[in-house]
């Protein structure tokens, strides 16, 4: 886990502008985040996707191209070049923030030659379920990269390296799911469709002994070539579990040093979080996506949503110290595939919960911080103009608070429909005390216990202005308007 009350930032979005400009806007901005409060960057994918300088890296071609190689129409990624992307690393890490790298291990695509193979097709709805015989079937497999060659690897990929593809060139259609020959689907993966082991493109087979020593291979050239502190893995619903807790042990030993890793399973079922964990043994922690619904619904719901629940069935609430907290990201974003829009009103009670309270690593979503706007086609097939609110204002805020006060003991308040509230007592090192109170109703009020006998407390989101002093025994009615929060810390 990370240090005491650290806090992540995800630094990308989906629709970050395709000039390359971002691995050097980082490198600006770096000192700047730490100041803020930012202790880790969690950066997207850094190798060449099958859409080059296009793409967002989840369709990855070539692992070992982190912006070096004229391979699929540039040079540079979407986010710049391997020089830029180093520099932008070393610059955030000089800064004292943490790097953690957007691993995907899932699949690839974008093969440069097409092979034969027998397979048999599966119903992409029911993985159990065949629809149709055992086959000749021509796909996309072979990956020579060209553009690399044998620099860095000289492992070039066939049929044999995956377990099941989704296209037939004979065909050309995309209704099923071709099993390869001698190969089967995946075990301790998620139980959607029947087997959740297919997801997209050619899926890498785990059992493949080349496959799995490539792939720790690369790990090792990654830490020696970038030094990141970390990873976050992509789709780890989709593959063996165990395999993530063997590959990181692998190169953490390798690097000599712990390594963090948070996974990307988004299933609401907090159940299905729960046993990956045991399958990992606790070595993966695991974003909050039950939670990132929770906040979702509430935000629909408006006052009717009682937010004694918020918690209720998320992983924070079970196992705080594997779980890495999040209002959206990249995939829930609106037009994206996950899409489950957390509403702007909301958000900044959904800060709150995440940065104000001891429970969970939070993760910081770039598009909240910064803002967005961008075009894309939604799934009614017409085009929508999105902009998204930076609420950097009050996010920045919460770090400070996060930074300065909230330290100790924690005392919730959660006795009412539309408005809860906690506390935090302070430590030897961090004394004060800080008190919060949030509403998705009408104005609230909260008395409540901080700690420090006749102190008084002012709202540093200046929504209140009337400052609050404890009685003898350190407690106070503290205030919050309706559907905000108020931060409460100690007048300096």
């Amino acid at each position: 886990m990370s240090e005491t009350n650290g806090v992540m930032m995800q630094y990308f979005h989906w629709y970050i502008p395709e000039d390359g400009s971002l691995w050097n806007q980082l490198a600006e901005s770096a000192e700047e985040l730490a100041e803020a409060g930012i202790t880790s960057l969690w950066l997207p994918p850094a190798y060449k996707g099958t859409g080059g300088g296009l793409d967002v890296g989840y369709a990855v071609y070539d692992l070992f191209d982190l912006g070096e190689f004229d391979q699929k129409g540039s040079v540079r990624t979407k986010y710049g070049t391997k020089e830029e992307y180093l520099q932008a690393i070393q610059a955030a890490k000089k800064a004292g923030i943490r790097i953690y790298a957007d691993v995907v291990l899932n699949h690839k695509l974008g093969a440069d030659e097409e092979e034969e193979v027998e397979a048999t097709p599966f119903n992409p709805d029911n993985r159990n379920e065949t629809v149709g015989e055992y086959q000749k079937i021509k796909a996309w497999t072979h990956f020579t990269f060209p553009g690399r060659g044998d620099k860095y690897s000289s492992m070039k990929w066939h049929w044999w390296h995956f377990d099941a593809i989704d296209y037939n060139v004979y065909n050309g259609e995309e209704n099923a799911i071709y099993l390869l020959k001698g190969k089967e689907f995946e075990d301790n993966v998620d139980l959607e469709k029947g087997n959740y082991d297919y997801l997209m493109g050619c899926d890498l087979d785990m059992q493949n002994p080349e496959v799995s020593g490539e792939l720790k291979y690369w790990g090792e050239w990654y830490v020696d070539t970038t030094d990141v502190d970390g990873f976050r893995f992509d789709a780890v619903k989709h593959v063996k579990a165990e395999f993530f807790s063997e590959w990181l042990d692998h190169v953490s030993h390798y690097a000599q040093r712990d390594l963090f890793a948070v996974g990307e399973y988004w299933s609401y079922e907090v159940e299905a979080l729960h046993s990956f964990v045991e399958a990992t043994g606790g070595k993966v922690t695991l974003f909050d996506a039950p939670l990132h619904y929770n906040f979702h619904a509430a935000s629909q719901a408006g006052d009717s949503y009682d937010m004694r629940q918020i918690f209720d069935n998320t992983l924070v609430q079970h196992q705080p110290a594997l779980a890495v907290t999040l209002t959206e990201n990249h995939d829930s974003q609106p037009l994206q595939s996950l899409e489950s829009v957390v509403e702007p009103w909301f958000k900044p009670l959904a800060y709150a919960l995440l940065l104000l309270r001891r429970e969970g690593y939070p993760c910081i979503f770039y598009a909240d911080y910064y803002g967005a706007h961008y075009k894309d086609t939604g799934n009614d097939g017409n085009e929508h103009e999105i902009w998204m609110d930076s609420h950097r204002w009050i996010i920045d805020k919460y770090l400070y608070a996060r930074k300065t006060y909230a330290y100790g003991e924690q005392y919730d308040y959660f006795d009412h429909a539309n408005t809860i509230a906690w506390t935090r007592l302070g430590d030897e090192e961090h004394p004060g005390g800080m008190a919060v109170v949030l509403s998705n109703g009408g104005d609230g009020t909260k008395w409540m216990e901080v700690g420090q006998p006749n102190q008084t407390y002012i709202d540093i989101t200046e929504h209140i202005s009337e400052p609050v002093t404890t009685n003898d025994e350190g407690w106070a009615d503290f205030r919050c308007n309706g559907g905000s929060v108020s931060v409460w810390v100690p007048q300096s």
